[in-house]
Formats: C-alpha cells, sequence, structure tokens
C-alpha cells in the first residue's frame, strides 16, 4: 500500500504532489474531492469567464477516500455530486472522471459518463454519499454497467506501488499540458451539450422566436444550435438540417410549399449578432468531421425534458439493435430483407433500421419533419436507405392516404401485407404518470385526444393511457396480416389494465427477448423491455412465452416464462376479507400496494399508531390474522426483486398452503425478524422472547407475541388480549430446525442489547438496529456500525433468514402464489 494510514486531505495532497506535479491541482471544484486542471500563464487581464471558471480547462474531477473503497462506489458519489451541483453547466467539464484511494486510481472518459446526468425523472437532490437512496443503487448499476462492458476498462485502474509506471505513463499520454494556449475551444462529443447548456444562457435569449409557439410546431432551441454548431464563417455546412445559419441570420421552417415552390422563414438576432459573435469567438466550429454523424444523431439529447417525456421518445442502443435483427432472421429465414418490407413508422433518426441491408425494401417515417431532415442528411453521408422511402407522417393521426404510392400498395394487398415488417420501438408516452398525478399536473393530453384513440378508445379499455398500446392497435386493426416486430414494456403481456388489449390483439408471438430497460437512454427503473415478433395473420390468444434473457453486456443469462394473468385473483383480493378493524386490539399494520414486485420496497410491517402509506389502504394486524399476515409478508419479500421479476404478480393461493403448519411457523419466523416495528409510537406487541431467555433487566409491557409462540393465544376467539391470561397447559408452536436457527441467531442479538447501558426494555429489532446502527445529519439510519460484536451478531442473523427465505420460496410457487 503506497499510502498507509493517511487521512483525506493528506491523501489528496500527495496524489498531487507525487503524480500531477505539472499541472494545478489547488482549485476546488464545488464539493468535488479533487481537481486537475492546465495551469495558466499569468495575466492582469481576467474575463468573466476566467473568473468563473469557464475557461479554466480542466483535465480530471475525482473522488477520494483514505481507506480502500469500491471503486464504483466511489465514482458514483462523484456523480451525484457533479449532478447535484450541475458543475457541468457552470464550467467545462473534464476528459476523465475518476477516483482514488490509499491504494489505486481510477480514470473514466467523461463521454461514457455523460449521458447519466440527462436522465428523465431522476431526483438530483439526494445527499451524493448516502448509499441507501435508491438513486445512488440506480447510479451505480449503471456505472457498473459502463466499467464491465466489452471495452478493456482495467487498462484505466492503476495500483499506485504496483502499477506506478503504466500509471505515469497514462497521465503523459492523455493529460496534454499546454492546450490552454490555444485561443478556442475545440467541441467534440464530450462537450458538445455543455456548450449547448451555455449557449442556451447566451445566445438562446438574443433569437427572436416565439419559442412557446415554435415548440408547439415542432422546432426546438436545439436546431438552432445545430445550425450555429456545425458552422464555418456563420453557414451552417449541412444542408440538410431543418434550421440553417445564413452569415447574420437563420432559415427557418424550409418546406416545400402547396404551389410547388422552397419556402422558409428568416429569424434574426435582436441585438445585431453581438451575443451570438462573442459566445462562438471562444470556440473552434466546426468540430472534427468524425463527430458531426454522432452529434446529429444524438439530436435527441437536445429536446427538451417535457418534449422528451410527451414523445415518449427513447434511443434505441445498437447491441438491442444488432440483436433484434438476428431474431428476426431467425423467424422469418436468413433471406428476410429481401423476401420482406420493413417499415418503421416511429424511427425517430433512424437507428434502428442502421445494419439493414436492403435499401429498396425500407421505409422510415417519423413525427418531426427535423428527424426527417436528419435522416435525409445521413443518407447524403452514406446511411442505407432511399431518399423518398424517409417521409414524416403522424401515425396516430393521418390517414395512410399520405403515404407513398409504394407503401400504400403492400398495405392494401392482403398478400403482400403478410410480408411487410413493422419494426418499431414505440413511444412509450402515459397520459398520466406517478409525477403527473401526484403533483395535480395535467398528463399528456395528446396521449388521448389522437385521432386512433377516439377511434379504439373502447377496445382498449383502460390500456389507452399508453402512446405504444395505441401504436399496436392501428396496426392489428388496419394493416391485419403484418409481422409485427417491436420494442416495449411487458404491459400487453402481463398489466392488469391490458386484458381488453389481449382480448381483441389475436397474434402468435413467434420468439422474444427481455434486456433491462436502464440500458435504454432516458429510462430509468428496474423492469424489462421486451423484443417480440408477432404474427398478426396467426389468430392466437396470448397465454405464455419462454424468452430469452440478455444482460446489459449482452450476455445470454437464461430464459424466463412470461404468462398472460387471465381471469385471476391476485394477492390482495386473497389477504382483504382476513383484515382487522380498528378497535380490534391491532398490533401492527402494513400498506395494500400493488400486487407486484415492483411495490416490493413499500411493503413493511409498520406500529399501527405510525403514518405509513395510509394513501395506499391498510391491512391491519391481530391475533386473529397474525399467520395469513406473516404469510403475506414472507411470500412478498423472501425473493428479491429485480429488473427481470418487476412486473411478475403474486395470486391468489391455492388452498393447500392451509394445511402446511411448517410453512406457517417459517413465514412467521421470517416476519417476526424483518418487521419495522418500533416502539416510540407505543407499546411493542413483537417481542418473540421472554425476559429470562436474554436476561432482560425489568418486565416487558407485552407478551402478546410470546404467548402466540407458546400456543396461549389461539386465534379466532380469543378474548381480553392484554390482560392476563389463565394459567393453563397450551401447546407450543414447533418450529423447523432452520426456523430455529433464526430465533437462536436473534437471541443472541437481544441479549447482547440488553447488556448495553440504558438500553429500552421494550426495545424491537428496528430500535436494536437504531441504537447501534445510529444516524447520519440527515436522519437516516446508517448502513453499518462501529461495534463489531453487533455487526457480527446482525450479520449471522442475516444470514440465518436468508436460508430461511430460500425454503420459503419453492413453496411460493408450489402454493400458486407466484406462477412457474
Amino acid at each position: 500500500m503506497k499510502y498507509p494510514n493517511i487521512r483525506e486531505e493528506e491523501l489528496k495532497n500527495s496524489v498531487a504532489t507525487d503524480f500531477f506535479k505539472d499541472f494545478d491541482c489547488d482549485k476546488i471544484v464545488g464539493f468535488i474531492d479533487f481537481a486537475v486542471k492546465v495551469k495558466r500563464k499569468s495575466s492582469n487581464l481576467l474575463s468573466l469567464e476566467d473568473l468563473t471558471g469557464f475557461n479554466d480547462e480542466y483535465l480530471l474531477w475525482a473522488e477520494a477516500k483514505a481507506a480502500p473503497s469500491d471503486i464504483v462506489a466511489m465514482l458514483t458519489q462523484l456523480v451525484l455530486t457533479i449532478g447535484k451541483a450541475r458543475t457541468f453547466d457552470k464550467m467545462m467539464p473534464p476528459p476523465f472522471l475518476g477516483c482514488f484511494d490509499c491504494e489505486k486510481i481510477a480514470f473514466v472518459p467523461y463521454s461514457e459518463i455523460q449521458h447519466i446526468f440527462y436522465q428523465n425523472d431522476f431526483n438530483w437532490k439526494i445527499t451524493p454519499s448516502n448509499t441507501e437512496t435508491k438513486e445512488f443503487r440506480l447510479v451505480y448499476e449503471q456505472i457498473s454497467k459502463i466499467l464491465n462492458n466489452d471495452t478493456p476498462w482495467e487498462t484505466y485502474i492503476f495500483d499506485f506501488e504496483g502499477d506506478e509506471k503504466e500509471l505515469r505513463r497514462f497521465i503523459r499520454e492523455n493529460f496534454i499540458v499546454g492546450k490552454s494556449d490555444i485561443s478556442k475551444i475545440k467541441i467534440d462529443k464530450n462537450n458538445f451539450i455543455i456548450i449547448y447548456n451555455k449557449w442556451l444562457q447566451t445566445v438562446k435569449p438574443t433569437i427572436v422566436v416565439d419559442w412557446d409557439v415554435a415548440k408547439r410546431n415542432g422546432i426546438i432551441d436545439g436546431d438552432f444550435y445545430l445550425a450555429d454548431l456545425l458552422s464555418q464563417e456563420n453557414k451552417t455546412l449541412k444542408e440538410k438540417l431543418f434550421v440553417l445559419l445564413k452569415s447574420n441570420y437563420y432559415e427557418a421552417n424550409r418546406r416545400i410549399d402547396e404551389s410547388g415552390m422552397f419556402a422558409s422563414s428568416q429569424v434574426y438576432f435582436s441585438d445585431n449578432q453581438k451575443a451570438h459573435t462573442l459566445f462562438w469567438n471562444k470556440y473552434e466550429r466546426p468540430p472534427r468531421e468524425e463527430y458531426w454523424d454522432y452529434i446529429v444523431e444524438r439530436r435527441d439529447l437536445l429536446v427538451p425534458q417535457d418534449v422528451r417525456e410527451r414523445k415518449g421518445s427513447f434511443f434505441t442502443p445498437q447491441i438491442w439493435v444488432e440483436l433484434s435483427q438476428r431474431y428476426l432472421a431467425d423467424v422469418l429465414g436468413e433471406d428476410w430483407q429481401d423476401e420482406y418490407y420493413v417499415w418503421d413508422c416511429a424511427a425517430g433518426t433512424g437507428n434502428l433500421l442502421a445494419g439493414l441491408t436492403n435499401k429498396y425494401n425500407i421505409w422510415a417515417s417519423t413525427l418531426d419533419k427535423q428527424d426527417v431532415d436528419v435522416m435525409h442528411d445521413r443518407i447524403e453521408n452514406g446511411a442505407n436507405l432511399l431518399h423518398d422511402h424517409v417521409f414524416q407522417f403522424d401515425f396516430l393521426n393521418d390517414d395512410f392516404s399520405k403515404l407513398p404510392q409504394g407503401l400504400q400498395n403492400i398495405i392494401n394487398d392482403p398478400e403482400k401485407r403478410k410480408k411487410l415488417v413493422v419494426y418499431i420501438n414505440p413511444p412509450y408516452a402515459e397520459a398520466s404518470n406517478k409525477r403527473t398525478l401526484a403533483g395535480g399536473i395535467e398528463g399528456n393530453r395528446g396521449v388521448e385526444q389522437n385521432k386512433t384513440n377516439k377511434t379504439y378508445a373502447k377496445l382498449l379499455g383502460q390500456g389507452n393511457a399508453e402512446l405504444f398500446a395505441q401504436f399496436f392497435t392501428r396496426i392489428y386493426c388496419e394493416m391485419s396480416g403484418v409481422v409485427l416486430a417491436e420494442f416495449s414494456t411487458l404491459k400487453i403481456l402481463q398489466g392488469q389494465h391490458f386484458v381488453n388489449f389481449r382480448d381483441f390483439f389475436l397474434a402468435k408471438l413467434e420468439k422474444m427477448f427481455v434486456v433491462p430497460a436502464d440500458t435504454f437512454d432516458n429510462v430509468n427503473g428496474k423492469f424489462p423491455i421486451g423484443f417480440m415478433i408477432w404474427k398478426t395473420s396467426v389468430k392466437k390468444k396470448f397465454v405464455s412465452i419462454t424468452a430469452d434473457v440478455f444482460d446489459a453486456r449482452k450476455n445470454n443469462i437464461g430464459t424466463k416464462i412470461f404468462s398472460a394473468y387471465e381471469n385471476k385473483h391476485y394477492i390482495n383480493d386473497w389477504i382483504k376479507p382476513v383484515r382487522g378493524k380498528t378497535g380490534e386490539n391491532i398490533i401492527g399494520k402494513f400498506p395494500f400496494k400493488g400486487n407486484d414486485f415492483q411495490n416490493q420496497s413499500m411493503i413493511a410491517i409498520v406500529h399501527p399508531n405510525m403514518d405509513y402509506n395510509v394513501e395506499a389502504g391498510q391491512f391491519l394486524i391481530n391475533v386473529n390474522n397474525l399467520i395469513e399476515a406473516c404469510i403475506y409478508f414472507a411470500v412478498r419479500k423472501c425473493i428479491p426483486a429485480g429488473w427481470l421479476n418487476d412486473r411478475d404478480q403474486f395470486l391468489f393461493p391455492n388452498k393447500n398452503w392451509k394445511k402446511d403448519t411448517e410453512f406457517h411457523n417459517d413465514c412467521l419466523t421470517y416476519t417476526l425478524f424483518n418487521n419495522n416495528i418500533t416502539s416510540k409510537y407505543g407499546v411493542n406487541h413483537w417481542i418473540p422472547f421472554s425476559e429470562q431467555e436474554i436476561n432482560a433487566r425489568d418486565k416487558f409491557e407485552s407478551h402478546v407475541l410470546l404467548s402466540f409462540l407458546n400456543g396461549k393465544v389461539v386465534p379466532n376467539g380469543y378474548a381480553n388480549l392484554f390482560e392476563q391470561l389463565e394459567k393453563k397447559k397450551y401447546v407450543k408452536r414447533e418450529f423447523s430446525p432452520i426456523a430455529t436457527a433464526v430465533f437462536d441467531a436473534g437471541r443472541e442479538l437481544w441479549k447482547y442489547y440488553h447488556a448495553q447501558p440504558n438500553c429500552n426494555v421494550n426495545a424491537s429489532l428496528y430500535d436494536i438496529r437504531e441504537h447501534f446502527q445510529e444516524r447520519n445529519d440527515k436522519g437516516k439510519m446508517n448502513n453499518t456500525s462501529s461495534d463489531r460484536q453487533y455487526t457480527e451478531l446482525i450479520g449471522n442473523l442475516r444470514d440465518k433468514l436468508k436460508v430461511l427465505a430460500a425454503k420459503i420460496e419453492p413453496k411460493v410457487y408450489e402454493y400458486g402464489f407466484l406462477k412457474e
């Protein structure tokens, strides 16, 4: 270890001196631990950009930890720190982000991380160091995928001692001194978004445009930015862009009018182009030509977030494009591109069609004229498409008579139509989502008010709130017989709101694969996105399919059966009839929250006096329904939630569970040592031990659970539960060896706690955890404790619970709570 027993500030100084002595490491950038920038030549003249730091040329922003630490966790904290402060909006980001501790240092190209900062619906307000937040876990997973993809990232991780020569060579070759002498900043794929954000503040306000009206007509500020960016001497070099810069004005809304003549609108500056000139004097335009296609193709990054969300557009990663085309070949035959026609009716900039070879059989349409222009420009630069086969078309509103005649001929011929593959990644916008509902905000009206939805609303039922379902409905109803090859969520297969859809959408699902949703741009959350190939000429109601499963690195990790939940009753239907009522000696409660895995984290047993998810409806627990409550809780929690099972539904079980007392007691044990009961809200009725067993310092306020375990409280027909019970012989509950091991581990933990000074004699498991782990300055319970014995005891208890969960899991399927 190069830097043993060192404090963080000392470590940062040592790393700066030992490896970055040729650079300036003194500048503090917000809350970023460590920054490396090019040394500036001394000057008495400082511009505003000098004072704000925008002209500073940073080479590295890094997170630092004194102790040996997880590289991904350090990078995650760094990304959350940068994202929270929006540092990239205030100064040019460096080529590299990094992290280091006393042993090692790691570097990641900023361009590989950049997309994380532009996610929809992401809460950047959380504390970056809090590893318990869902945002930390989400970014952690995204960075893990980046570090574990096919690129040899191990070449960017160096041990300070063992790899010292390689590290110095890496810094020498990549941290190039002298670039600060260049008068203009170069533009590349790393910084064009950052420069756009500065352009929004400086240039956009001087462009004479009513942006609200422009947005409604499909014109965005990003089109003006692209016109500026891809220009030389203030003249745009790519003629196919929707907006062009013509020296001292913009040419916009370029089109052929009704008379067949070319028409456009001229847009001027309000300040005689002064701000525009001053701004672009700092940058070298255009970027190197090798970046042009990337920048134009990623126009989606310039689309305002509200527009992205309304349209529901998500860029399809190239790895899934390639895989989907391989699956099409498997289903339709090796020569499918010569034997079938292809229409992408939600093409965006056409990336889904990359890799297809027969351009004479391909059509591409999109809602936005700007995207059509991008595709036309790509055609001129070698994209394998025909100019006349790429066109603007509003699929949910326009009549098919507006289609090119060649495509109309295929659609109007029943036999040719069977040879048409509608190949799409459709928009996923909803009429309303959690954010709009929670905030009282009006949802996406365009989802509900288009022509397709009005025509087929009754047919779709509750599914009419989803744009992608509207696409599939029009395709099925008006283009019957086509092959539909589509990317979508699995709602159409499993969703409760899509029962009506599955009733009328009778087609054979030939083949399917699923991938993690967060591999798509602007998609958050752990759930699967599937690629499905449907033959609409074969009328067959969907029942189930075995799908191939791929991880984020395109590794085939197995298969999974996905089934429709038709005419099924769900687990909440099973449990609701036995819920307690207020005043019935309630000892706990949990919220009704959906029937699937995506709501697993919300299921928690808490004290009846605690306000927790009250809007979801509450199941009140007493000894009459304690076994059912514990079965419900254990069934829903014993199998970890992940992206693959996110939409799996918990069902109404068969009757066989009733006679399995060992299953009852396993679930009871699992729940006793997994709940969130805390005594600060009132009497804790969930102590599973006697005072003698754990050497308690005083008598417990409640013996309800102990009496229940010893058979002194019999469900259904008890009276005066909280009064002293009549002494007589009772039959104790018998526990399996695995459940007994959990009790044994728990007993040792309780004993240790009760040996502490000033312990709470009525403490729950949650109270014990809080005592040893304490809370941070934000009020959140810490993940770990400095007490080694507690850490060992709680770890042992958790290990025993994992074994018990594994024992319960097969019963979940055997008794029908989940489908196999």
